[in-house]
């Protein structure tokens, strides 16, 4: 089934601030609550549905790529209501990202289903970037890449942990495991603790006595990889998308880093690039012009048969409809706009400047415009 517009989950406008957003939320969330509606299937299914809408709409950046690029431009974001199991995950995924304050303990207030705070262990894998390259054809109808990439991954011989095979990690002894140090300070003002991460450590409580040969106690190792990357059709030159848990592992159980994919969009041969629509410049002779023909033109997916009609002027647009770039966040496609300009001889041989002198004094082929500069013929001297 397809995925409702996340602004109409919420019943919001694509304009709505924060705060509206957050307020709607708030009042779907207690209409569907698990604690309001127990054993309530279509009322937990609702629940999910607007948890997933708000994580998207509530966060800069992911609001961002679905208002560029719509459900598929979140995809990759690791985050859905298919992705939920039970109500719970949707718990533990807010908690995760809050800090371990529940959004739900926000709204609703207090300790919600006994969920406590969890503490983080290791440290976060880092963020790559990734630019992608794609030609005008590959934009127009969206594509699956599949480039090498080289990353940290978890060092299989000590399951990450660092430590060699056979040892384990030791408690950190100047922070006794806890990953941070207090110190106390005291001033007129009265006694202070500062608390800062234990730089034995890192904050991670742990550390390593024996290290893995493999991976030099960091418990990653650099290997390359082969990423799918599913890319919509319309983007344009700098947008991008995130891929969630994709980037650099994180350091002894530490969350994964994203992948950020920034689309540059490589220069046409023959197209320029408006919107969703592309501009293809043609060139056809003074007699086409005039008398009118068919002439076989380019576009994104091959060639085609244009109508030019007798008497067409320089200039002027001609529209096909539909050749142009799939649209992104709606069905169908722009428009490839062919401008029509006349070629001009730069030689004549002497035969041909008669013709053309004859041709010239024709009732209906001399100019009426009182500039002779704009006489068609007078490009050709005579």
């Amino acid at each position: 089934m397809a995925k409702r517009d996340y602004y109409d989950v919420l019943g919001v406008s694509r304009n709505a601030s924060k705060d509206e957003i957050k307020k709607a939320y708030r009042k779907l969330a207690m209409q569907y609550h698990p604690d309001r509606n127990p054993g309530d299937k279509s009322a937990e299914d609702k629940f999910k549905e607007a948890a997933e809408a708000y994580e998207i709409l509530s966060h800069d950046d992911k609001k961002n790529n679905y208002d560029r690029f719509g459900h598929e431009g979140v995809r990759g974001s690791g985050f859905g209501a298919e992705g939920f199991s039970s109500v719970n995950d949707i718990f533990s995924h807010f908690s995760d990202i809050f800090g371990g304050s529940s959004i739900f303990d926000e709204f609703f207030g207090g300790n919600q289903r006994g969920r406590t705070r969890r503490r983080g262990t290791g440290t976060q894998g880092s963020d790559l970037r990734v630019n992608l390259k794609l030609t005008l054809e590959e934009i127009a109808t969206g594509i699956t890449k599949k480039i090498k990439i080289k990353k940290q991954v978890r060092c299989n011989d000590c399951n990450g942990t660092g430590a060699q095979a056979g040892t384990s990690l030791k408690t950190c002894p100047v922070c006794n495991g806890t990953g941070e140090i207090k110190s106390v300070s005291r001033s007129v003002f009265g006694q202070f603790v500062n608390i800062t991460t234990c730089n034995n450590c890192g904050g991670e409580g742990q550390v390593v006595d024996s290290p893995c040969k493999t991976c030099s106690g960091d418990g990653r190792v650099n290997e390359e990889t082969t990423l799918k990357i599913d890319v919509p059709s319309g983007v344009e030159d700098g947008n991008y998308m995130t891929m969630r848990g994709e980037g650099n592992a994180g350091k002894r159980g530490g969350q994964p880093g994203d992948i950020i994919v920034v689309f540059q969009e490589l220069p046409h041969e023959h197209f320029i690039r408006e919107k969703d629509d592309i501009v293809y410049n043609l060139f056809v002779s003074f007699p086409q012009a005039a008398l009118g023909a068919e002439i076989e033109v380019p576009t994104l997916t091959g060639k085609s048969m244009l109508k030019i009609e007798q008497g067409t002027q320089p200039g002027k647009l001609l529209k096909m409809r539909g050749k142009g770039i799939r649209h992104l966040n709606y069905s169908g496609s722009g428009d490839q706009i062919v401008r029509i300009n006349v070629a001009i001889p730069q030689k004549l041989n002497s035969k041909e400047k008669e013709l053309l002198k004859q041709l010239s004094e024709m009732p209906n082929v001399k100019s009426s415009s009182e500039d002779e500069k704009k006489n068609f013929f007078s490009k050709f001297g005579l």
